[in-house]
């Protein structure tokens, strides 16, 4: 073995790799690793921002400039094609959300004896790093830190554990505290005090037995592609905003021309609402149906909302091939039977958004060997600095497709 190895790439944990397939943690591309494990810092690695790296399991890659963060994104989605024996189409320059960009988070809270610590959980472990600085969540998110750890403390028994969802609404600050007792008029109280010390959009508790609202001065809403749409409790929303614009971006271009378009998967309308075409959107969870439905119909969108789960029952080949294009935005397990029908299908346009290189891989195979042409790919990172990889693709139908 050589005195010194060069890391060439980081794996898909976020270690770095040699040439001879050594793996080294928090190293970063160029770095040289003697054969003592002492590292030489090469020209992609930058001191981490936060003190609480690598500790907190917020971020695992704060060593790497963004260069080389870039590389690891659009890799982990060149690997996982190669995986399924696709080649790489071509590759757009991923997107990466600057830092305190991001506009959601879970924390876990744990109070020990009049103390509350409230954070992110170590890597690879239950163990709550106590935030007191981060890099990447939005200023209006972190502002709440300090104050919640004194509410909680009042909410929290001895050694008791809770959680805290925060999501930053067009009203501000919609917040959940999970697992926490707030019963009695002291209890109460204190909630509508912070609620309007803060001026929180919204404060809701779930006890174990669903979120009930405490405090909402006005319907808390969220906006998407110009039309504001309640935000229901747990709604999924995309990390940034500057990544969900990426995201909508190349939906767009995916889509093209099409006049008529399916959103499969399409949660509260994110793509729905930004195409300005007749859509149907297919969305599995009622509360978001509900609220896309409301919302389309106040702005006079065409968009007609089908309250369908899409997992027991996809569109069939008939179905999609009344449309021109089809937007897919899956959870982390794909798509697998949706993709195997369309697949099947005369759908010329396909925009798929994924959050899983694996199991995107593993349909956009699929879609190929239906005649499909994986057209190219655009890497986003919205959770900067994590291992947590985002894409659009684009796929048009090739001339041996299929027909209905």
């Amino acid at each position: 073995m050589p005195l010194a190895e060069q890391i060439v790439r980081l794996a898909a944990r976020g270690d770095g790799v040699t040439e001879s397939g050594r793996f080294f943690p928090l190293t970063a591309p160029g770095d040289l690793v003697g054969a003592d494990g002492m590292v030489v810092p090469g020209p992609h690695r930058r001191a981490p921002p936060c003190r609480h790296f690598p500790e907190c399991g917020g971020c695992q890659l704060q060593q790497v400039d963004d260069a080389a963060y870039a590389q690891y994104l659009a890799e982990r989605i060149a690997s996982a094609l190669a995986a399924q024996g696709l080649a790489a189409p071509a590759m757009r320059a991923p997107h990466i959300s600057p830092p305190n960009s991001r506009r959601r988070a879970s924390l876990h809270a744990e109070r020990r004896g009049r103390a509350v610590l409230l954070g992110f959980n170590a890597e690879a472990s239950h163990r709550i790093v106590d935030m007191r600085e981060c890099h990447i969540l939005r200023p209006e998110l972190f502002a709440l830190v300090a104050p919640l750890r004194d509410l909680l403390g009042r909410l929290l028994g001895p050694r008791g554990h809770g959680g805290v969802r925060m999501t930053l609404a067009d009203q501000g600050v919609d917040l959940l505290l999970e697992k926490v007792a707030a019963d009695g008029l002291e209890a109460a109280e204190a909630l509508s005090a912070f609620a309007e010390r803060h001026r929180l959009a919204r404060l809701a508790v779930d006890d174990g037995y669903g979120a009930q609202t405490r405090w909402e001065p006005e319907p808390v809403t969220v906006t998407l592609g110009g039309v504001a749409v309640a935000l229901p409790h747990g709604a999924f929303l995309q990390a940034t905003a500057e990544g969900e614009a990426a995201l909508v971006a190349a939906v767009r271009e995916a889509v093209g021309g099409a006049s008529t378009v399916a959103d499969l998967f399409a949660g509260l309308g994110t793509f729905a609402l930004a195409m300005g075409k007749r859509v149907l959107a297919a969305e599995g969870a009622r509360d978001a149906a509900l609220a896309l439905k409301a919302a389309a119909g106040r702005a006079q969108r065409q968009v007609f909302v089908d309250h369908r789960d899409l997992f027991r029952r996809p569109l069939d080949a008939a179905e999609a091939g009344r449309f021109e294009a089809v937007i897919l935005d899956p959870p982390r397990a794909g798509a697998r039977d949706q993709v195997a029908i369309l697949a099947c299908s005369a759908v010329p346009r396909l925009a798929y958004v994924s959050c899983n290189p694996a199991t995107f891989a593993r349909d956009a195979k699929t879609l190929v060997e239906g005649g499909y042409r994986l057209e190219w790919v655009q890497p986003v990172g919205q959770f900067r600095w994590s291992t947590h990889v985002e894409l659009v693709a684009a796929f048009t139908l090739g001339l041996g497709a299929p027909a209905i």
